[in-house]
């Protein structure tokens, strides 16, 4: 078996799509169908079903996919390892994050991380919390950036705790309020992070017993302060996302102590890849001084 044909299979199955995974990998869209029809003859039987609505997994290749994520895995870990006994540091390094930590965070990291390590290749996927928890229990990342708790199978490295404000129009009644209670968010018409970002938001209402009169559901963190901004509604947003916010919009601080724990999540630390550890150990050294910063203020 070729573990070329592996990798290839597992990245068409990623992208949904041929050519996409060609671009990805630097092959023809041909090249990939020839590994993949490849593949299918030397284990005797069908992966993949192509039709004009794209592509999908048999029963067989969902059963397979798995392990054979596992072992391009361990193939990438083992090539690093080879490059550190020979003193080099290389490899790719895949991660899930979110909006306010690729926003706020990644930036300086990845600059700091690639002045140091040249050779290693980071890949990012954005998604919301349950989108980055399912690509690591997947092994599709070799670890995200997470909203915590997260699944107790899961080792997490804990970063921020990330203060949730509550953002109103200018002109709204509550706008004059040095701080608020909950409470008083009841029958206003509420901006939802949709499912999938909203966790921290509900687990505010549930403990105070309150059902928010939900208006509309968005997961873009902009396009809520956008409806905030023009007085369509109020909302709950962690500071990391209010860094640069409209003119029209009142941040108030909420009676309480509320706020995202964010952290980084992995299937093991004890087994990821040299890189992986690399970066974790990077974004740890750089966010820790900045917290401490942060608390100064």
């Amino acid at each position: 078996m070729n573990l070329t044909k592996y990798e290839i299979f597992c990245t068409v199955v990623e992208f949904q799509s041929l050519t996409k995974a060609g671009e990805k990998l630097n092959l023809t869209q041909p090249a990939v169908s020839h590994a993949i029809s490849s593949l299918e003859q030397e284990i005797g039987f069908p992966l993949l079903i192509r039709n004009r609505s794209g592509i999908s997994l048999t029963s067989n290749g969902e059963r397979i996919l798995e392990p054979m994520r596992e072992i391009v895995r361990l193939n990438e870990k083992l090539k690093q390892e080879f490059a550190s006994i020979r003193g080099l540091v290389t490899g790719t390094v895949c991660i899930g994050t979110f909006s306010s930590v690729s926003i706020q965070w990644l930036p300086a990291i990845l600059k700091e991380f690639q002045q140091k390590y040249p050779l290693i290749e980071i890949e990012l996927l954005e998604g919301n919390y349950n989108d980055i928890e399912q690509w690591v229990l997947k092994g599709s990342v070799d670890f995200g950036f997470m909203a915590l708790p997260v699944s107790g199978s899961l080792e997490v490295m804990p970063l921020k705790r990330d203060k949730i404000f509550c953002i109103v129009p200018k002109d709204h009644v509550l706008q004059k309020e040095d701080k608020i209670h909950i409470e008083q968010l009841r029958e206003e018409p509420f901006i939802m992070p949709k499912k999938g970002c909203d966790l921290d938001v509900k687990r505010i209402f549930s403990e105070n017993n309150i059902t928010p009169k939900v208006k509309y559901e968005l997961e873009d963190d902009h396009a809520i302060i956008a409806m905030v901004n023009s007085g369509i509604g109020v909302s709950l947003l962690p500071e990391m996302i209010l860094s640069h916010i409209p003119g029209n919009v009142k941040v108030l601080e909420l009676e309480g102590d509320y706020y995202r724990s964010i952290g980084i999540a992995m299937t093991s630390r004890k087994n990821i890849s040299p890189a992986a550890k690399k970066f974790t150990d990077c974004v740890q050294s750089w966010v820790t001084p900045a917290e401490a910063e942060e608390h100064k203020k």
